[in-house]
């Protein structure tokens, strides 16, 4: 592409990231309507995407929304829908250790179910055990970091960015090779966490105690057979690409068919579950259309964002492994971790695709660690990294949970909780011992 981007085309998402950050604090009541966050998307995506019609990059515009944004919220929505079929219904004593060993479990999940997967279907039993608490704020947050982000490493199935590189050529089974970083961040995350909620767990009122000591209630679990469907979601992700159909390599167009088998596996969760089922789960269509809004706008404007990025590569002195890491997580914490990481694999693979040594996906090892670390672990950083963030934030509030906005979340966790424990990684792994 000869014609460059001027800057000011990444105005709208600038833009479309501060009516996120702001709306919510100086126009609380308009911003509760999911119709105007659409409102506000399509204001202004639909001109970005335009001006590039216009410029000539059709291309880009329909291969950002048919092959990116369409793929995304299928498989988002279908996970949504599934889990939200299965009803865990239990209550546990909301100890500091039971709480954590939800935390765990959900980790462990993530990597083999899907960050989505995971947070849908356990959050409610989350919330459910600490209904009669007062502080839980905290086991959100923390429940975000790990069972909705970094939980999800293990496999290409874990987290968007690690499938768009298994679909680059990354073996299925070198996602394994992360297990370190995994269980070193996950870890401190949980050790955190449990000293912080035995901190809280102190505060709560004898009252409350004596509820939540009286009101346990066994394991149940009902909506089974959206299991079925949830494994069928997974094997269509995991099999039905170019990797295993090579036919599929012919157009991508092919892709639709692994997104009808996850549409049908959605339709038949709706059809095959008990509406009590969904009553139980208190399931709403509230959380899927604000994420489905809010990345239809994100999506749309940060097109002229990748562009510039990908036009100005040469100028940025970007190469080595830790500024990888580092500059894929800070844009993954704004831009959606998916795109960013395959924008940078693109970086790396023009830099380092004539070396010698061991090549993933047609890059050295250790680049191919740092954009994979630093997407998922980094999508954290802010409600808009990971799609299933946003949506544990909703359900959160729907149950009258009263969760930080945008800056909140960045200024009382995500620095002073996440990012030291991500450099710690950095530090521990490839700087003193790498």
């Amino acid at each position: 592409m000869d014609f460059q981007l001027p800057v000011f085309t990444a105005i709208p998402f600038v833009l479309m990231l501060g009516c996120i950050a702001v709306m919510p604090l100086f126009a609380g009541h308009f911003w509760e309507s999911n119709r105007n966050k659409l409102i506000i998307a399509l204001i202004l995506g639909i001109p970005t995407a335009f001006y590039l019609v216009m410029e000539g990059m059709l291309e880009v515009v329909e291969h950002t929304i048919l092959f990116d944004y369409v793929p995304f919220i299928i498989l988002l929505g279908s996970l949504f829908v599934i889990t939200g079929g299965i009803f865990i219904n239990a209550d546990y004593k909301a100890t500091p250790r039971n709480n954590t060993f939800i935390l765990a479990i959900g980790g462990i999940l993530a990597s083999f179910m899907g960050t989505t997967g995971a947070a849908m279907l356990l959050i409610r039993l989350l919330l459910n055990t600490n209904k009669q608490r007062t502080r839980k704020v905290h086991t959100v947050l923390f429940f975000i970091a790990i069972v909705a982000n970094c939980g999800g490493l293990l496999t290409p199935l874990g987290d968007p960015p690690l499938f768009m590189m298994y679909l680059r050529g990354a073996d299925f089974f070198w996602f394994f090779n992360l297990l370190p970083y995994w269980l070193f961040v996950n870890g401190a995350f949980l050790i955190i966490y449990f000293f912080v909620d035995k901190y809280h767990y102190s505060k709560e009122s004898a009252e409350n105690l004596q509820k939540d000591n009286q009101e346990k209630q066994p394991l149940k679990i009902t909506g089974k057979i959206n299991f079925l469907w949830l494994l069928m979601v997974i094997l269509a992700v995991a099999f039905v690409n170019p990797s295993t159909l090579l036919f599929m390599k012919e157009s991508p167009y092919y892709g639709f068919i692994r997104d009808g088998i996850i549409l049908i596996a959605l339709l038949l969760s709706l059809i095959t579950t008990k509406k009590e089922v969904r009553l139980q789960n208190n399931f709403n269509w509230g959380p899927i259309k604000e994420v489905a809004y809010l990345f239809l706008g994100i999506f749309l404007t940060m097109m002229t964002v990748l562009l510039l990025l990908k036009q100005n590569a040469n100028s940025i002195d970007i190469n080595t492994p830790t500024q990888f890491y580092y500059i894929t997580g800070l844009l993954s914490s704004v831009l959606d971790n998916t795109p960013t990481a395959v924008t940078f694999h693109s970086l790396a693979e023009s830099m380092f695709s004539h070396e010698q040594g061991m090549l993933i996906a047609n890059i050295p090892d250790i680049f191919m660690k740092m954009i994979c670390l630093g997407a998922v672990f980094f999508g954290s950083m802010t409600y808009i990294g990971n799609g299933p963030n946003f949506m544990v934030k909703s359900i959160a509030e729907q149950e009258g949970i009263k969760m930080p906005e945008f800056f909140q979340y960045i200024i009382k966790f995500s620095l002073i909780v996440i990012l030291p424990v991500l450099i710690l990684c950095d530090l521990i792994f490839f700087q003193l011992f790498g």
